[in-house]
């Protein structure tokens, strides 16, 4: 074996133009697919966090009514049959296994002119009522002044917490700590701004994009879940937020923590249940449209491979014809055919091989180009690589079987007379 490599490697670098000619099909081919399926996995990863964001790994179980989520107002009231979740249902959430943390929240949105400080309003944010997990939960971090204390719940202090849309909103040019704002005919005190903890920003690259992933709104205002009555005069249905392990848990954890939230709730409306947010889901929908259209790419890339692989076979039969004399005298001397079969395989799977090699080398440069001159993700996949190089040597296989078999079964007699 190590013989035929050694005499594969001697006749490819003595016809060096000849060979590289021969191996330019399937380099062509392996580097296109290299480059796609290396633009297909980045892009497939900017999705994922584009939309899920980066470390945060949180999911939403939201109360909807069928697929929309349902949005207590002044018009549509408190469902029947949903009650708050109890302490022992938050209890159940917490020992599902890949959760790390949970908080139960409610949430109107400001279409009303919930919120004003002076002229000011937030129209068009929300007000959040949260429970003391609640930051910990989305990861948020403090920027100014304090979060919310044990005394805050206990003794319905009438505090808030404001994030940085709704500081710009109510604020501009103000710190806002210290200043009483009005929500729903009540005066809060601010007390702290916070901040997300991850500075992840989704990578618009498109109008497509920008519609899909950003999100305009006038931001935030949290108060004490146990102030929410005062506000707004009703103990109204949570929703939940769970922090787990890993992205890829967030699906199946999810779907286990709305199980136990509906196991709880009896609404008269069939139509009314507990919903994961899947943004996993929604990540691998939006993959598959982009893959579809990549796929065909990565077929037509094959098809250098199928005119790399005749390349091949062509070359190998001109050896063969080239080489009539050695196989001769080797038969004569007596070499079995299956040593000259696998004298001209492995020359041919060699001459692939090199092929597949280079060919990976120019595909992840190629992928870095595209990455620069298009600015767009990429991810080398390392698996595909290696199947790149697997497959070239398949290649050598199935297109050198033909000239080989034909060198195995010439007659030595006619071999040496043909010279």
């Amino acid at each position: 074996m190590f013989e035929n490599i050694r005499m594969s490697f001697k006749g490819i670098w003595s016809h060096k133009m000849r060979s590289f000619l021969t191996m330019l099909g399937i380099i062509i081919g392996i580097a296109a697919i290299i480059a796609i399926v290396s633009t297909i996995k980045g892009t497939n990863e900017q999705i994922k966090e584009n939309l899920i964001g980066s470390g945060n790994n949180t999911v939403k179980i939201q109360l909807n009514q069928g697929d929309y989520e349902y949005e207590i107002d002044d018009y549509s009231g408190i469902p029947d049959g949903v009650t708050q979740i109890s302490d022992a249902t938050m209890t159940k959430i917490g020992k599902i296994d890949k959760v790390v943390s949970a908080s139960r929240y409610l949430r109107r949105t400001d279409y009303n002119g919930y919120v004003y400080y002076l002229n000011n309003s937030l129209s068009g944010g929300s007000v959040t009522g949260v429970d003391k997990n609640y930051f910990e939960t989305l990861n948020y971090v403090l920027r100014e002044g304090r979060g919310f204390s044990e005394s805050d719940y206990d003794n319905y202090n009438k505090v808030a917490v404001l994030d940085e849309d709704s500081v710009e909103t109510l604020f501009p040019g103000e710190d806002p700590v210290g200043k009483t704002i009005e929500i729903n005919k009540e005066p809060f005190v601010v007390i702290g701004i916070v901040t997300s903890g991850t500075t992840f920003e989704p990578t618009i690259t498109s109008e497509e994009d920008y519609y899909t992933y950003y999100e305009e709104t006038a931001g935030n205002v949290y108060i004490p879940s146990s102030d929410w009555p005062i506000v707004f005069q009703f103990d109204e249905p949570e929703n939940l937020v769970i922090q787990v392990e890993s992205t890829d848990d967030m699906t199946s954890v999810g779907k286990a923590a709305a199980d136990i939230l509906n196991a709880a709730i009896s609404p008269a409306d069939d139509t009314i249940s507990y919903k994961a947010e899947d943004l996993l889901e929604q990540a691998k929908e939006i993959q598959q449209l982009s893959e579809s259209t990549n796929n065909m790419l990565i077929w037509i890339a094959g098809i250098s491979l199928l005119v790399g692989g005749i390349g091949v076979m062509n070359i190998m039969l001109v050896t063969v014809t080239e080489r009539t004399m050695e196989i001769g005298l080797k038969k004569a001397i007596g070499a079995k055919k299956n040593k000259i079969l696998g004298q001209f395989l492995t020359e041919a799977v060699v001459l692939t091989s090199l092929g597949g090699i280079i060919g990976v080398i120019c595909g992840i440069a190629l992928a870095e180009i595209i990455s620069k001159a298009a600015d767009m993700p990429v991810a080398i996949s390392g698996p595909a690589a290696v199947g790149a190089v697997a497959f070239s040597m398949v290649i050598g296989i199935v297109f050198g079987m033909m000239p080989s078999y034909k060198a195995a079964n010439l007659d030595p007699i006619e071999a040496l007379r043909r010279e």
